[in-house]
């Protein structure tokens, strides 16, 4: 949300050492800047830390002004400073252009017009249209996510139009060919350079079985070029990711790219489907038919309203298995009763207790239905699963 406004500050204390580590000289003919934007800026005292970039975060003091020099806030006056990350939208405009102007120990003066501010909107004490001034203090900057470096390095482009830079080699390394699973990390980026999405931020490594569809195909085929140990940058046209409709932050026909790290491949073992011979099909009133594989005992049961964790293989009537969380070594965790999964494994999971192992041979109707789920599953396609159930908990997973 692009406020600056108290409510919504995210306040952390930044210890002495790193104030220490800074020094700040006042600038005896400060000299003001406008920029091509129209944001003008003054520094009036000059720091010798390190200057904020585009993915960065930053620690900063401010004080807002109106034209008049009435304060409508004031990090100095709260004694807490501000901290934000530069370029992702997160404050206003002005505020993600003048930052990456500035270095740690630097004090500014910026002004800017409504359209780098908050326009037409009365924002609190700021009324629309109005022109803003800021003194700021840029205390520190936590470096962020960096593109690689591809200088010098080879291009390469494949007959589907993938480009591929590798940054950094490890022949020697297992290859991320089909029935391998990886684990990478990877930041995210339209052409222009701006992120949108990367798994170092979230702290969750990509995982994923490589020639299973799990992956959009240019995904797909460049890690399947990579080793373990390996670096590369994937510069994928539109075409082999979301194409004319985009998805989320990605405009349509927008080419991407992926700066990749294969932490590990691994080779895939393929679950075993449950032997069911001599066990009696039973059926619900809703046509799903299901094995009781094993019986646990336990008295913990799949409820409405808790959290079941389970490992599952799902195969098409011809035996195909089409997904299974064995083969990626994670069972999936939701809450039960919230339709967060087809109606079959709503109806066929509420049969289980912990420890339970079923088979569950699904109709399509309680499945995906007349249109299927394209590539892995057909139109009118009745699924088969073999469950267990790992756990149950109540309240809702956390993510």
């Amino acid at each position: 949300m692009k406020r600056i406004v108290t409510a919504l500050l995210v306040i952390l204390a930044f210890g002495a050492n790193a104030q220490e580590k800074i020094k700040s000289v006042p600038v005896k003919k400060p000299k003001t800047v406008k920029t091509a934007s129209g944001l003008e800026y003054t520094i009036t005292s000059k720091g010798n830390g390190k200057k904020a970039q585009a993915g960065d975060k930053v620690k900063v003091h401010y004080t807002g002004k109106l034209l008049n020099d009435t304060i409508f806030d004031s990090s100095v006056q709260r004694g807490q400073p501000f901290e934000f990350k530069v370029g992702a939208g997160q404050v206003i405009k002005g505020w993600d252009e003048a930052f990456q102007l500035l270095q740690e120990g630097d004090k500014a003066t910026i002004k800017f017009g409504p359209e780098l501010g908050y326009g037409e909107r009365a924002m609190g004490k700021i009324p629309a249209n109005s022109p803003l001034i800021f003194d700021v203090e840029l205390i520190e900057v936590i470096e962020g996510v960096r593109p690689f470096d591809t200088k010098g390095k080879d291009t390469v482009k494949t007959a589907s139009g993938l480009q591929y830079i590798l940054v950094k080699a490890n022949k020697s390394g297992e290859q991320a060919v089909s029935g391998t699973k990886v684990v990478a990390n990877y930041s995210a980026f339209l052409l222009d350079g701006k992120m949108f999405d990367s798994s170092i931020e979230r702290g969750q490594p990509l995982k994923a079985n490589i020639g299973k569809g799990q992956l959009f195909a240019g995904l797909e085929e460049g890690l399947a070029l990579m080793h373990k140990g390996e670096k590369a940058r994937i510069i994928i046209p539109s075409k082999l990711a979301f194409g004319e409709k985009g998805s989320g932050p990605i405009p349509p026909n927008a080419d991407i790219i992926f700066d990749v790290e294969m932490v590990d491949v691994q080779k895939v073992i393929p679950p075993v489907a449950y032997d069911i011979k001599g066990l009696e099909a039973k059926k619900t009133a809703s046509g799903i038919t299901y094995y009781e594989v094993k019986r646990s005992g336990s008295t913990v049961k799949a409820e409405a309203g808790k959290t079941v964790k389970v490992h599952y293989s799902g195969y098409l009537a011809d035996g195909t298995m089409f997904d299974s969380s064995v083969e990626r070594g994670e069972p999936i965790e939701f809450p039960l009763g919230q339709a967060y999964v087809i109606q079959g494994w709503e109806e066929g999971i509420a049969l289980m207790n912990v420890g339970d192992k079923l088979r569950l041979v699904i109709p399509y109707l309680l499945a995906y239905g007349e249109a299927g789920r394209p590539p892995m599953i057909p139109a009118k396609a009745d699924l088969t699963f073999d469950v267990e159930l790992v756990d149950v908990k109540d309240g809702a997973p956390k993510h």
